[in-house]
């Protein structure tokens, strides 16, 4: 049954659109297989299950559920790093099934900008080269690089921070870090796994804060259990056993 939410979902501004999704693993090596009439089989675990959804520019939208439910499986295939087993997934207007690998890369080089729980800096780099390196792959120059992270390293409270390494800085410093970075490209979209995990409460606020006004001008996605994070989203989606069950405004 398809919740009755959907029927408010946008579609003219539509950045993501999941049809029918689903997602599955095999399960291998010996605690992966089992025995059925004498034969042995893989375990099929099935982790995003028969998902649709629109996601348009201006909403924050919170993916929610205990562990297991598919939270982060989804989010990767929102943001490309995944394909779905059936279903399609499209992305700033490319539907990304039929993508190869370095079509895929170039689609979240371009579209795509992902925030990770565990801030994933280059430690020996500066802040400011984290926050540059997206843009290397675009071909801008070592100038309009340097210019570019300088300006969101600002935006997001870290002008006086543009030199220091991961090791330097603290959780949340990072993690504003790792923001910014996925801002470099002016994506259209931007997922983000578990933001606040790291984080105190404080700072998960801070974090969040930002995020919100990053959904401003694009969509943005974030997968959580914390509270504080879900009540910043304007609205929910809510998963368990890879199924969404429901959503909340």
């Amino acid at each position: 049954m398809v919740p009755s939410s959907h029927a408010s979902e946008q579609t003219s501004s539509a950045i993501v659109r999941c049809n029918n999704v689903t997602r599955t693993f095999t399960r291998g090596g010996r605690t992966g297989r089992f025995r059925r009439g004498g034969a042995t089989t893989a375990e099929t675990v099935t982790a995003v299950a028969d998902v649709s959804l629109t996601i348009a520019a201006g909403e924050l939208v919170g993916l929610a559920g205990p562990s297991g439910s598919g939270k982060t499986t989804l989010l990767h295939l929102l943001a490309g790093l995944d394909t779905p087993t059936s279903g399609s997934v499209t992305v700033a207007n490319t539907e990304t099934t039929q993508l190869s690998r370095r079509q895929r890369t170039r689609l979240r080089l371009d579209h795509v900008g992902i925030v990770f729980q565990h801030f994933h800096l280059l430690p020996s780099l500066s802040a400011r080269a984290n926050v540059a390196l997206p843009l290397v792959e675009l071909g801008y120059s070592k100038r309009r690089r340097r210019e570019r992270a300088s300006d969101l390293l600002t935006q997001v409270g870290l002008s006086d921070r543009l030199q220091h390494r991961p090791g330097e800085l603290s959780g949340g410093e990072q993690q504003r870090v790792a923001v910014a970075r996925a801002l470099a490209t002016d994506p259209q979209l931007v997922v983000a796994d578990e933001p606040t995990g790291e984080l105190d409460t404080e700072t998960g606020k801070q974090v969040l804060d930002l995020l919100a006004d990053v959904a401003d001008e694009r969509a943005v996605v974030l997968a959580s259990h914390d509270k504080q994070a879900l009540d910043r989203t304007t609205r929910q989606i809510r998963l368990r056993d890879g199924a969404r069950i429901g959503d909340k405004l």
